[in-house]
């Protein structure tokens, strides 16, 4: 199928077109800032700009399209000032309002449209078993979900399937809930939030990515479904359980007093009790049901990724010629780094070869040394930080013949000092400095070898 996304240089959706790539389909992106989008997306992609949520979408973007998936909003963990609510309810509500209208002025409409809900729609609940017959909540998040589905369901009138998904507290790796978390119990400084006792509707956002596919494909799903696993949990158990698999302990309780001096009325987001069931996720197997192994599974990735590709219209050996040439590396990096080739342990790049460099980050001198691992022309090879600023760099550049052109992909691993403070502190400018980085290589890429 051919899927259009919105929201997909977000947590949730990149690991949403991955899924899909993986499986085949075809992906059209809309997003606010298609110049950075290249850097953040995953994969190379078709990519238009929508410049507001308030705005229509681009009409072009709807050609041959099969399915809307709408996963576009701003974050809702940040104070709720009046101003800030009124962001946040255009970013979902009227930029729902712009697709569907969009959808239903097209001569070819897609047949599917799955629009993020979220599970704040039932409100504080208790112990109550809530599955999607389950009537909405009061308060701020409910009347926002509410609207929310109701500008989804106009599509309908149209004949599109519509199914809003209402997604539960996402886990996952290098984003989602885990993100601000992990720090303080790697530290051993985690605990309980407010009381404990609410619960904890959670998913992982591998089975959120399969069950996104699952409501496009399955015919009979239509309005809202539940996006949580099977087995929601307490948040005492939830915190025991992520303190266990990180074999720290859990003896610093976060008060709920606290969290609502800091976040204000925002902080319902965490002290809410919702205790959610996917009734109608039937034939949907989750491949995380027990949050144990999901926490296993995210907890054992200690790196960061970076994962980006470029489509350039020319043939994979002359491509490859290029990168296999040291001096190229001062071509695709920005003036401000000062990076510059200091030598080679060999005449030409092979595995084996060290590569010194030497630049500045910050202002800061730096000395790097680098060395190509794998190295297998014309398809890929590999480069590891002997020596420099990360604790590790592992940087795959893999080279496929595609469309009668090059796809570059770049997949880097990496680390950073000083231990788990020094990555809490650290990751989230390391993170914009490299998109810089290569932001900056795609636009000297297209510029030299065209588009």
């Amino acid at each position: 199928m051919k899927i259009l996304i919105s929201g997909a240089t977000g947590f949730i959706g990149r690991q949403v077109i991955l899924y899909l790539r993986d499986r085949r389909h075809e992906i059209v992106v809309l997003t606010r800032d298609s110049q950075k989008a290249p850097v953040r997306l995953p994969i190379a992609c078709p990519v238009f700009s929508w410049q507001g949520a308030d705005l229509p979408p681009p009409r072009e973007a709807f050609a041959g399209v099969d399915a809307v998936v709408h996963l576009a909003g701003e974050n809702i963990i940040s104070r709720w000032t009046s101003s800030r609510k009124k962001e946040i309810i255009i970013s979902r509500v009227e930029s729902t309002r712009q697709l569907v209208s969009a959808m239903q002025n097209l001569n070819h409409q897609p047949k599917v449209f799955v629009c993020a809900s979220a599970i704040g729609y039932y409100g504080d609940r208790g112990d109550e078993s809530l599955d999607e017959s389950a009537e909405p909540g009061e308060g701020f998040l409910p009347d926002l979900c509410r609207q929310w589905e109701q500008e989804a369901r106009q599509a309908e009138e149209s004949g599109i399937r519509v199914v809003s998904l209402r997604i539960g507290v996402v886990l996952g790796h290098d984003g989602g809930a885990l993100l601000p978390m992990l720090p303080p119990f790697r530290m051993g400084l985690g605990g309980k939030v407010g009381s404990g006792k609410q619960w904890m509707s959670w998913i992982h956002v591998r089975d959120l990515a399969g069950l996104i596919l699952h409501a496009i494909e399955t015919d009979t799903i239509k309005g809202p479904l539940n996006a949580v696993s099977p087995q929601p949990v307490p948040n005492v158990e939830f915190t025991q359980t992520l303190a266990t698999v990180l074999k720290r302990p859990h003896l610093f309780p976060v008060p709920g007093f606290v969290l609502k001096i800091i976040m204000g009325e925002a902080s319902q987001v965490v002290l809410t009790s919702q205790r959610v069931t996917a009734r109608k996720a039937v034939g949907f197997e989750f491949v995380f049901p027990e949050l144990k192994a999901a926490l296993e599974d995210i907890c054992s990735r200690e790196d960061h990724v970076l994962l980006m590709e470029q489509w350039v219209p020319r043939p994979i050996d002359e491509v490859f010629a290029f990168f296999s040439d040291a001096q190229n590396l001062e071509l695709l990096t920005p003036p401000h780094l000062h990076f510059k080739v200091l030598g080679l342990s060999t005449k030409q790049l092979q595995e084996g070869t060290r590569i010194d460099y030497k630049l500045q980050l910050h202002g800061i001198p730096f000395r790097w040394q680098s060395l190509i691992g794998e190295w297998n022309p014309v398809t890929h090879f590999s480069d590891t930080q002997m020596r420099g600023p990360y604790k590790k760099w592992y940087h795959t550049h893999t080279f496929i013949e595609q469309d009668g052109g090059t796809l570059i992909r770049d997949h880097a691993l990496y680390r950073l000092p000083f231990g788990v403070p020094g990555d809490a502190v650290a990751y989230p400018f390391v993170k914009k400095d490299l998109e810089k980085i290569f932001g900056y290589r795609i636009a000297k890429i297209r510029e030299l070898f065209g588009e």
